[in-house]
Parts: structure tokens; C-alpha cells; sequence
């Protein structure tokens, strides 16, 4: 598996709560979707996380149309958990029931056109770690079966993870990591159980990518930002004070001919050998930009250390 992942939540275009607010990233070009995926291919990158919810289904339609015989190439990953209406692209509720783990499991591999996920990962960050016992003993019926290789937990809760770890085929955690959100607890459990570190939001919603003060297009998650989305206050574009941490780094982080989006997934590679970054793209330029991170590198422990200096920590 490659040292960078690429995250398919934004590929699934605009979808959204029962009170409408956007859970997508507004609009989205599905040939451009595919021709970006297939650029990836190209370019050395072979793991591929999605989530059912993503687009309520699009995102892994198109994955599994752009990977087509290409499929055994790549680690195929996607998230069960929530509830949806396609017809409306609509977040409906979740279900916990191992029995909707498998319905879930079905849709899925008939929408990636796949017979088997490499990593099936429970999308529900807060649910009750008793059931989620049991979703891992389910789990560990469909690597029997077959139709997984191996489970995580997308969860930001070390104890919450710490119950898939025990599992026997659980392979990774995935959670949010990134230059301003570290995450010791979770990298310990990580080292402690053998598991790889998927990193969500390594490029903190687009801060790190270069996204300036534009205000989000209407559709677009940070036009209308939940509570657990910082930098993005109302809505309007990024925060000016998010902004000036980000000018603050852009030297360490653009260091050795980087972007400043290559430099902030090069500080995931330097915080630790076991973190798989995964960030978003809808274009083959953002395709072969984060790709190119790989060539450079990881960051240098001094400068790890300058990033902690920078921000006070």
C-alpha cells in the first residue's frame, strides 16, 4: 500500500441533512473525478478510502468505475454506519445492527463492482463500544466469508478505538490528524497494536492546501460549517486568524521545493511511520500535487520541531 491514500469524499458531490444543511463539497465533475483517480494510479498511489454516505453512494460508484481492471491494484477501503436516501441525497439517520453491517456491506461492493473491501471501517465515531463488540465479531465473520480483508474504527476516541484494536483482523484506526490537530493517544494505540494510522483531514478542510479567504460555493460543507469543522466560522471563507497560523508555517512547510499542501502531509509522514494520510481531491491537478508529496519525503525532525515551536507546543 502507498505512503499516501487519497480521500473520495468530496468526489461524491453535494448531499445533505434532513434539514438541509451540505455534508458534500458542493458541485463535482465525474469524468474529471475519474480521469483524477486514474492519474493517481499512474503516479504511484494504491489505496483509495470512500464511505457509503459519500455523495449517498456516488463516491464509490464512480471509484469503482474508475478503477475497473485496475481494481486488484489497490487497497479498496469504505465506511458503513450511517443511513441514507439516494433518490434525495439525503442523511436520513444510522443503524448499528450487525445486521445492517452486512446489508451495507452488500450495497457497497455492488456499487465499487467489487467482490471484497480490503478495509471496512465502522463510520459511527460515537457509537456504543458494546455493539461495537459486536460489529467486530461481525466483522470478523466477513473476513471469513470473504468479503473483507480487514475492519477499522473511524473514531477520534483512543478507548473507542482500543475495542476494534483487539480484534484479530482489525488493521488500522482512522481519524483526524493533522499539522494543527495532533493526536498522541491514537498513534501510541496504533504502535501498541500493529495498526496503521488512516489520517483524515491532513490537509485541515483546505487550510493547509492553500484555500484562502473565498467564501465556500453553496453545497460545499464549510458554506454552512457543523460544529466539529474549525477555521471555517460563518461560513463566509476561512478565518483570518486560521490564515495567519497557516502563513506562519508556510516556511518549514514549504520547504525542499514542497507546496504547502506537500509539506503538510510531509509532516504526517515525519510525526510517524505509521500514518497513511488521505486527502481530498476533485481535480488531476490536486491528483498530481498531492501524489508528487511522496517523491520529496518526509519532513526532518528539526523541523518537526520548528512546527512545534511555531505554534506554541
Amino acid at each position: 500500500m502507498s505512503a499516501l491514500g487519497f480521500g473520495c469524499w468530496a468526489i461524491g458531490g453535494e448531499w445533505q441533512t434532513l434539514d438541509g444543511q451540505p455534508l458534500g463539497w458542493g458541485k463535482v465533475d465525474d469524468e474529471e473525478s475519474v480521469r483524477a483517480i486514474r492519474r493517481a494510479l499512474d503516479l504511484g498511489v494504491t489505496f483509495f478510502d470512500t464511505a457509503d454516505t459519500y455523495g449517498t453512494g456516488h463516491s464509490e460508484r464512480i471509484l469503482g468505475r474508475a478503477l475497473g481492471k485496475r481494481r486488484d491494484q489497490v487497497v479498496l477501503a469504505t465506511k458503513w454506519g450511517n443511513v441514507f436516501d439516494a433518490d434525495t441525497r439525503t442523511l436520513t439517520g444510522a443503524d448499528d445492527s450487525p445486521a445492517h453491517a452486512r446489508r451495507a456491506l452488500t450495497a457497497s461492493l455492488r456499487r465499487l463492482d467489487t467482490d471484497h473491501v480490503d478495509l471496512y471501517q465502522l463510520h459511527l465515531s460515537d457509537a456504543d463500544p458494546e455493539r461495537a463488540a459486536e460489529l467486530r465479531d461481525t466483522c470478523e465473520e466477513f473476513v471469513r466469508e470473504g468479503l473483507i480483508r480487514g475492519y477499522a474504527w473511524s473514531t477520534d476516541d483512543p478507548a473507542r478505538a482500543a475495542v476494534f484494536a483487539k480484534g484479530p483482523h482489525c488493521t488500522a484506526v482512522q481519524h483526524t490528524l493533522n499539522v494543527f490537530h495532533d493526536a498522541p493517544e491514537l498513534l501510541a494505540l496504533c504502535e501498541e497494536f500493529d495498526l496503521a494510522s488512516i489520517d483524515r483531514s491532513p490537509l485541515a478542510m483546505g487550510l493547509l492546501g492553500g484555500r484562502r479567504g473565498t467564501r465556500p460555493e453553496p453545497g460545499d460543507i464549510r458554506s454552512a460549517p457543523p460544529a466539529w469543522l474549525p477555521g471555517f466560522g460563518d461560513g463566509s471563507g476561512a478565518d483570518p486568524a486560521w490564515l495567519a497560523r497557516v502563513d506562519a508555517l508556510r516556511e518549514v512547510l514549504t520547504s525542499g521545493g514542497r507546496t504547502l499542501a506537500q509539506g503538510a502531509l510531509a509532516w504526517l509522514w515525519a510525526r510517524s511511520p505509521r500514518t497513511v494520510p488521505i486527502p481530498g481531491f476533485r481535480t488531476v491537478a490536486q491528483a498530481e500535487e498531492n501524489a508528487g508529496a511522496m517523491a520529496k519525503g518526509p519532513l526532518t525532525t528539526g523541523q518537526l520541531a520548528d512546527v512545534d515551536r511555531i505554534l506554541g507546543r
